[in-house]
């Protein structure tokens, strides 16, 4: 199973830090946020990776290299213009489907977590979301979770992590090299009764604020975050 790293956004919301270092290469104890993705993934076994960059992709590549290192291997989608989701996956396509992959595992490089990446090998082949309890930044959460299902109305109404195993097929109709959200492709594949998820009650941090970089920074320099 490959794994997307989603890691072309501006990193607006985080400037001044953002305007020589693109946001996966931030660090958190002294290690880059992307970085904790990849050790994660390997630990888990997936370990073929592909990372789509734009904002000063050339650090990143530089960085990551081939993945070697990390015990992975690396594939990079290289975006003149941030695509956002749906169109970034779209353009990463044939990379992550080359080995006649059906789904694959996407994360987003924006996050801080504990997930075990691991017991999604369980959903492969499915569309299936990580969903979280909301934080003060989204209160009214995203998508609604009803016995293991998403429900386009009925259940209880969570924030979507950024973690997900997602479909081949959900991409397949989209335009090459075109902007495209993923929020209207996940919210029709609901209505059709298509995706399953579950709630992570574990750790987890949309590190959209340079405060919050600096409090995750705090809590794994003082080991309070299990494995990590």
């Amino acid at each position: 199973m490959k794994a997307m790293i989603l890691a072309a956004g501006l990193g607006t919301r985080m400037r001044p830090l953002t305007l020589d270092t693109p946001k996966p290469l931030l660090k958190v104890n002294g290690v880059p946020l992307i970085e904790y993705h990849i050790r994660r993934l390997v630990e888990a076994g997936i370990t073929e990776l592909v990372i789509n960059h734009a904002w000063l992709g050339d650090q990143i590549e530089a960085y990551l290299g081939d993945g070697s290192r990390f015990g992975a291997s690396i594939i990079y989608s290289r975006e003149t213009e941030p695509l956002e989701t749906a169109g970034g996956i779209r353009k990463a396509l044939s990379a992550l489907t080359c080995s006649g992959e059906e789904s694959f595992i996407i994360v987003n490089g924006d996050i801080f977590t504990n997930f075990p990446f691991s017991q999604l090998r369980g959903v492969a082949g499915q569309n299936h979301l990580v969903l979280v309890n909301n934080p003060e930044h989204n209160p009214k959460g995203d998508f609604y979770l009803n016995e293991g299902a998403l429900h386009p109305t009925m259940g209880e109404c969570y924030t979507f992590s950024g973690i997900s195993v997602l479909s081949a097929d959900m991409f397949a109709d989209l335009p090459q090299e075109q902007a495209a959200p993923l929020a209207p492709l996940l919210r029709e594949a609901i209505e059709r009764g298509e995706v399953t998820g579950e709630l992570y009650s574990g750790y987890w941090v949309d590190v959209g604020t340079p405060q919050r970089l600096q409090e995750i920074d705090n809590l794994v320099r003082e080991q309070k975050i299990d494995g990590l």
